[in-house]
């Protein structure tokens, strides 16, 4: 059923979380797992007198929650990838969804209250809105 299992972190507790159920489900299913973190544009920062070494901190902050994520895995029992992309993590989450034929998106949502929803959005709820495949959003 869940052949193509991503699952979205950001380093967050939820996202955590999120993992450990992503997990389940590919243990379950036989499917495939793709790690996905997506790190803040970097284009504004173009031109910029530390622009190299801004983009190399912010990868490297990603690779750090990449290496998290493979360490709480372990030795998985399933085929697994990772996929560090830049750009806004709704968009960066979607398009890979897309790209990768995804059944599933699993992920954490910071909790972030009614209002504070409201006001800022979340990336969850785009995902929800705009991924091409269900999405489940642990808490």
């Amino acid at each position: 059923m869940f052949d193509l299992i991503i699952a979205a972190l950001d380093g967050s507790d939820h996202s955590l979380k999120a993992l450990d159920y992503a997990r389940e489900l590919a243990e379950k299913h036989g499917g495939k797992l793709l790690l996905l973190h997506a790190y803040r544009e970097t284009s504004d920062l173009r031109g910029g007198d530390s622009f190299n070494e801004k983009v190399a901190k912010r990868k490297r902050a990603g690779e750090q929650i990449m290496k998290a994520a493979r360490s709480r895995l372990g030795e998985p029992a399933f085929e697994m990838e990772e996929d560090l992309l830049e750009g806004p993590a709704a968009d960066a989450i979607v398009s890979a969804a897309e790209a990768h034929r995804a059944d599933l998106i699993v992920m954490g949502t910071r909790g972030m209250g009614a209002v504070a929803g409201v006001v800022f959005g979340s990336v969850s709820t785009k995902v929800a809105h705009d991924a091409p495949c269900p999405v489940m959003v642990v808490r």
